[in-house]
């Protein structure tokens, strides 16, 4: 076992193995050892012995545990990862999904002994449907962009079904990266319309680029400047006339539940983000839960196997649906993600969701106010859960918004997502969600005045940065070019 320490810009490494030395104790098997080698099947011996660290317990631990305080996670510290909301998760949630019930079902168990199991999931499906406006929801996408595909799926049989082929898909300029992404992933092509002047996508723009071969449009919102999209009815007409469907990027839903519900004003697909909104986990690969939902038109397009009811009431998954894009995941989903979702809108209620996002929107908005003066605004508009500023104004010093965010680690915080969306320059998304004290969003602005000073009268500080951290600044061009993805001793 290794542990190293960077000084000076030298890695040191220390050995902390000793031998006879254990961290473990064996049950006494009165065998002797070539007995017990004896019955183990010859392909799977070693040819030599292992080389394992020697360690006692306590220093196995003290090991593990000095790892994993050199990671930054949203338990440690402050955490205003733009668009990717990660945020705070009750650990009562957790305590729901390990739940011996939960834990210990076979997700191919027959559905006469998970009644409990499908009832969860049958009214989680209700109140998604509740919080979005639309009737029919599908639990099986495991992510966002699983959802985007989904839905593209859908748009995709639903002209077919009407003997059309459609081709096309408009995006706006400010999209997520996974929009573009999910189209080309089911074949159609995107045709993209630029952001007006207040960030928002006109009427006109659409209408321009509307026609027979347009199968939809994806938007989000609020969109990725963290801005309202004010048009939607008006664009939604637009691409309803032209035959076609509107979709929903969920991703900033956190910005108006209870206020705002998309199946009201026109969209006719969206997904969730249930590990950005609804408190599941987010990062590190997930697991993940990009439900989606639709109109009652593109039902019989869900994917299978459907949560239903029987005439005695009781619920059953379903295979009957010709129209069906077909089964997106193996099982039904992830489920233990579903009851952390579901454990959080039962904590909240419809008034707790509301005030989530009230409380998203005016940490966002004060915080955007604490900092505009520092660093460019490029649309000086109210914004929502999440705001967009340039580190232009520091580049002149030839300071970038890189060296902006890797200076902010030396002050244990995360950095803000950088140079998206890729309209504006430099870019630095800040979402402070609503689990953040005022005290949190305070401090982080003053670090953030303190880098812009820096950047004006000390560059060198800001783009030698990180210094207090574990690994310093790397070469991340030499690490591009030169790939090491395996761990070699």
């Amino acid at each position: 076992m290794r542990t190293s320490d960077r000084m000076n810009d030298a890695i040191v490494i220390y050995e902390k193995s000793v031998s006879g030395r254990k961290g473990y104790t064996l049950p006494d098997t009165n065998k002797s050892e070539e007995k017990i080698l004896s019955a183990i099947p010859s392909r799977f011996l070693r040819s030599e012995a292992a080389s394992l660290p020697e360690v006692t317990e306590g220093e196995a631990m003290r090991h593990f545990i000095s790892l994993s305080t050199k990671n930054h996670h949203i338990d440690k510290g402050f955490y205003p990862l733009g668009s990717c909301t990660m945020k705070y998760n009750p650990k009562l949630n957790d305590v729901a999904a390990s739940f011996a019930g939960f834990l210990e079902c076979h997700p191919l168990a027959p559905h006469k002994s998970t009644s409990g199991i499908l009832r969860l999931l049958w009214n989680l499906k209700k109140y998604l449907a509740e919080i979005s406006g639309f009737p029919s929801v599908s639990l099986q996408p495991v992510a966002g962009a699983h959802g985007e595909f989904s839905g593209l799926l859908i748009m995709h049989a639903y002209h077919l079904d009407k003997g059309s082929q459609r081709s096309k898909i408009i995006i706006p300029d400010s999209s997520h990266g996974t929009n573009p992404a999910s189209v080309n992933s089911v074949g159609f092509k995107t045709v993209m319309v630029k952001s007006n002047d207040k960030g928002i996508i006109s009427p006109k723009a659409v209408a321009e680029v509307m026609d027979d071969d347009v199968a939809g449009m994806m938007m989000t919102n609020p969109n990725t400047l963290g801005i309202f999209e004010t048009n939607i009815k008006e664009i939604a007409e637009i691409v309803h006339e032209g035959g076609g469907l509107l979709y929903m990027d969920g991703a900033n839903l956190n910005a108006h539940m209870g206020i705002f519900r998309p199946g009201d004003v026109g969209f006719d697909i969206m997904h969730f983000n249930l590990h950005k909104t609804l408190s599941t986990p987010h990062g590190g690969g997930g697991p993940g839960a990009g439900a989606i939902a639709v109109t009652a038109e593109l039902d019989p397009f869900l994917p299978y196997p459907v949560l239903e009811k029987d005439a005695e009431g009781d619920l059953f998954y379903s295979y009957d649906r010709p129209k069906s894009i077909g089964r997106l995941h193996s099982f039904y989903g992830n489920f233990a993600m579903m009851v952390r979702a579901y454990a959080y809108i039962r904590t909240l209620g419809g008034e707790g969701l509301r005030r989530v996002s009230e409380n998203a929107v005016l940490n966002a908005n004060y915080l955007k106010e604490l900092i505009r003066e520092d660093y460019e605004l490029p649309y000086d508009v109210p914004c929502m859960h999440e705001f967009v500023v340039s580190g232009m104004p520091q580049k002149k010093y030839g300071v970038r918004t890189l060296d902006i965010s890797k200076r902010l680690l030396d002050f244990g915080v995360h950095p803000p997502t950088n140079y998206f969306p890729l309209i504006v320059p430099e870019a630095i998304m800040v979402e402070p969600t609503e689990t953040e004290s005022r005290e949190t969003l305070d401090r982080f602005a003053e670090i953030m005045k303190q880098i812009a000073k820096e950047a004006r009268e000390t560059p060198d500080i800001v783009t030698s940065a990180p210094h207090d951290t574990p690994v310093r600044r790397l070469d991340e061009v030499g690490a591009t070019r030169n790939l090491d993805v395996s761990f070699e001793d």
